[in-house]
């Protein structure tokens, strides 16, 4: 009989963006250590752009001293993918997981995490998929509705997705969105024809179908998680 696989789900609501880099870092070098198990961030970010590894920062199209007029920071970080927006209306999920446990490679780790974007967007009749040769995340035909960056180190992943509920769109003309240009982003609201529930509920959802396709069966909620949470757990 196979042993149950476990998934501690920590419910973050609005995490600064430094604050949940910080502890994802804590997080992997205890999942490398086995202090835990796989462990997934549910959280949304005041307005921040994001630059991968790869230093894309002239696909900010305004000046870095105009970011504080409009409300958002930038970051530079270690995952891969070029430079994205998070904030408000935005579910992001990332999962700090082994993926020596899984049994899975790189290319399919990202696979099923665009398929978790996927089946969420059909949970309410939109219908995505994953983007073509060259472009990452998920999209809507021409639109792009969900942004993938990762990050692997001795195979435990960080980082992780960004599902579009209801951001406020405007933040994408600032930039060239994952190095794309010519494309429109898009968000579960302008796509659907659904009255869509709470916030809260379509983040559950999400994380319900990331423990499906990537088959956890036994999930831990950390109801109201905070970064102090993790420091508790190590006193």
């Amino acid at each position: 009989m196979r042993a149950l696989r476990t998934l501690e789900v920590w419910k973050m609501g609005v995490v600064n963006y430094l604050d949940a880099l910080k502890l994802q870092e804590k997080l992997v070098l205890d999942r490398k250590s086995h202090k835990r198990c796989d462990t997934l961030l549910s959280l949304q970010h005041p307005p921040t752009y994001t630059v991968g590894k790869r230093q894309t920062v002239h696909n900010l199209l305004i000046p870095q001293s105009e970011l504080e007029q409009i409300g958002a920071e930038l970051h530079y970080t270690q995952r891969g993918g070029d430079i994205t927006f998070h904030g408000p209306h935005q579910a992001i999920l990332y999962p700090i997981i082994s993926l020596r446990d899984t049994g899975l490679g790189a290319r399919k780790f990202v696979e099923k995490i665009e398929s978790t974007m996927i089946e969420l967007a059909g949970l309410y009749g939109v219908k995505a998929c994953p983007g073509k040769k060259c472009e990452t995340g998920v999209w809507v035909g021409e639109r792009k509705i969900g942004a993938i960056g990762v990050r692997i180190s001795n195979a435990i992943t960080s980082h992780g997705l960004a599902f579009n509920i209801d951001p406020d769109l405007n933040y994408f003309r600032h930039i060239v969105p994952c190095g794309i240009a010519d494309k429109e982003v898009t968000s579960l609201r302008r796509e659907t024809d659904f009255d869509l529930p709470t916030e809260e509920i379509i983040q559950e959802q999400l994380v319900s179908c990331f423990a499906r396709i990537f088959g956890y069966d036994n999930l831990i909620w950390k109801e109201d998680a905070s970064i102090s949470s993790d420091k508790n757990e190590t006193e």
